[in-house]
């Protein structure tokens, strides 16, 4: 029996009401489904009443890429159907989707669901309902896009420097094919509504460029072609900006010759297949001059920002651990410095990661403090004892609060991760996290991090089943973390 999870990331658009209210309605339902609320401050609770199952994430505001990541790896089932928030569900598309599993064979990381974007019959499509249309054909789009969770898990998962919801799906494709998984088209379908847009929505999408610059500068000049995506206009928007600034550079009339005769073949290519009508003309003539010149400088930037970047998660720059039950054993609120015992192999790891140049840190709830049971002064007596012993560590990160004081650093919330990040000054995505409960897990998850998760008798099944990556010792941790997880 096949087992699958849905996830949706969303910023609260009324239309995710109309998706969970489909999927409330098909004749058979996943066993679980995660809706990631990626709003970076929400003022109020998102609702999710048309599926009175779904559970609700917290993204941060850290884009899509981020948010379905989030949902992968909080469920735990075979395969994870990606839906975005905008789609429609058509009576049957759960079982449609089940055949499509059953029919993938192991060698098979993904199956795409069919998108069609319906047009209005009663006159020709606008600009931007057209450039919506485009997703009918895109390659892997996770609009409805459902993937092995393995296959997730050997490639880190979306790459979470793709702030927007362009190129993060093909990029995650082409990196699951790059380790010999198997990509397909299944027989499902969805609906994908152009929704309302303003006047420079088609500006406003230059934004993409950067994350074209970053797909070039990790796959180089022939990423297009590894990722499956189509040729775009970036070489005439480049010629026409040219062309205008040595027109306005050199008073030059053939240059301004060139930019004129660019600009309107650009609006003319945009107008003569739309509705022509008043307010669509101006929208072109206006943005057809606009959009050269917002790709030219959005490209710019992501060249500027993602200059040297690797493939992602990249490498491994720093290792937290968790204290209690990890590096030492765990004595209930100890306060007491004598009472502080190393576990087997502690030593050794640690000493091995110090000797790859990597930093480490311990980030450890101690709610004893917010009880009253133990002091600020104890707590930091007992690091210091761990520092004398394994360190020194590069940084400390203390959460004093108690369960129900509901504050953001205390594990599995991201804080004590992300105040670490930022002290040692690398990127969430570049440090794993090694604990032994699922709270250390979910916290390095919650930050955008990598963990390991090291069972001992505190450590429940299920949090075993949940891990992305375990390991029965600390040595054994360790050859995950320097062997790239």
């Amino acid at each position: 029996m096949i087992r699958w999870s849905v996830v949706v990331p969303t910023v609260g658009r009324a239309c995710l009401a109309e998706l969970l209210g489909d999927l409330a309605c098909q004749s058979v339902l996943p066993d679980q489904v995660f809706v990631v609320d990626d709003r970076s401050d929400p003022d109020e609770p998102l609702d999710v009443s048309a599926y009175r199952q779904a559970v609700v994430l917290r993204g941060g505001g850290r884009g899509p890429a981020a948010a379905r990541n989030t949902g992968w790896v909080a469920a735990t089932t075979e395969w994870i159907a990606f839906l975005d928030d905008d789609v429609r569900l058509p009576d049957g598309w759960a079982q449609t989707l089940l055949d499509d599993l059953d029919r993938a064979y192991k060698d098979i990381g993904g199956v795409q669901g069919g998108i069609v974007v319906p047009l209005p019959l009663d006159r020709r499509p606008t600009d931007w309902e057209r450039s919506t249309a485009g997703l009918e054909g895109a390659r892997w789009a996770t609009a409805d896009m459902a993937y092995r969770r393995s296959a997730l898990q050997q490639v880190g998962g979306f790459d979470e420097r793709f702030p927007r919801a362009y190129r993060e799906d093909a990029e995650l494709a082409l990196r699951v094919r790059q380790r010999g998984w198997k990509l397909v088209r299944g027989l499902r379908r969805v609906a994908h509504p152009a929704r309302a847009e303003n006047f420079w929505v088609s500006v406003r999408v230059q934004r993409g460029n950067a994350d074209d610059a970053l797909m070039r500068a990790v796959y180089g000049k022939h990423w297009r072609e590894l990722a499956e995506c189509p040729p775009g206009r970036f070489k005439w928007h480049l010629a026409t900006v040219s062309a205008a600034a040595v027109a306005i550079g050199a008073r030059s009339r053939l240059a301004t010759a060139i930019w004129a005769a660019l600009t309107a073949d650009f609006a003319r290519r945009r107008i003569a297949p739309g509705p022509r009508t008043a307010d669509e003309f101006t929208r072109m003539a206006v943005t057809s001059a606009v959009i050269p010149l917002a790709a030219v400088w959005h490209r710019i930037r992501g060249a500027v920002r993602h200059r040297g970047s690797k493939a992602w998660p990249g490498p491994v720059r720093a290792v937290l651990f968790d204290r209690d039950g990890t590096l030492v054993h765990d004595v209930p609120y100890n306060g007491d410095p004598d009472l502080v015992q190393v576990v087997p192999e502690a030593s050794s790891a640690v000493g091995r990661l110090r000797a790859a140049g990597l930093q480490l840190g311990v980030i450890t709830n101690q709610s004893g403090v917010g009880r009253g049971l133990i002091s600020a002064d104890q707590v930091s007596s007992v690091n210091q004892r761990v520092d004398e012993l394994l360190g020194p560590f590069h940084t400390w990160q203390v959460c004093p609060h108690k369960p129900e004081d509901h504050c953001g650093c205390r594990k599995p919330a991201a804080g004590l991760v992300l105040a670490a990040a930022a002290e040692l000054g690398v990127a969430a995505s570049q440090i794993v996290v090694i604990g032994d409960i699922g709270s250390d897990v979910q916290a390095a998850q919650a930050a955008g991090a990598r963990s390991v998760l090291v069972p001992n008798g505190a450590t429940r099944a299920e949090e075993i089943a949940a891990a992305p990556v375990v390991a029965p010792d600390l040595g054994a941790a360790v050859d995950r973390v320097l062997g790239g997880l």
